[in-house]
């Protein structure tokens, strides 16, 4: 059921983005470079739980570094439409579209790694 709800909330985040995008008013596709901003931000913290194996420490050097490469991302993800509409590349109708696809693209992530990456049987094998 939890991979269903987050499949049909990243479809959601999909909508949007490319409703900013296609939209007769808008029509522009500059938006969908955030999508990169999407593939690249689980990276920091996929190095991160490879290189640390010491599970019971609560905080590592590692981990905090991959929070704040994370942090990073996420916040240019939101940054990038934002300066597109300013420089008036896009419209501000565009902009919010994709903001709000950033949203629920993000949150997806978020969900994705709360429900699938917490156990401690759970192994990336299995995808």
């Amino acid at each position: 059921m939890a991979l269903v709800a987050l499949s049909f909330s990243g479809a959601i985040g999909l909508t949007f983005l490319m409703l900013g995008c296609a939209l007769e008013d808008y029509g522009v596709y500059w938006p969908l470079f955030v999508l990169i901003f999407h593939v690249i931000s689980p990276i920091p913290y996929f190095i991160a739980k490879r290189a640390t194996y010491d599970s019971d420490a609560t905080s590592s050097a590692c981990r905090e570094l991959a929070y704040f490469f994370t942090t990073g991302i996420v916040v240019s993800a939101f940054g990038f439409p934002v300066i597109l509409a300013r420089v008036s590349v896009i419209k501000w109708g565009a902009c919010g579209l994709v903001l709000a696809g950033n949203a629920v693209i993000f949150l997806t992530i978020q969900g994705f790694f709360l429900v699938f990456g917490r156990g401690d049987d759970f192994s990336w094998e299995q995808w």
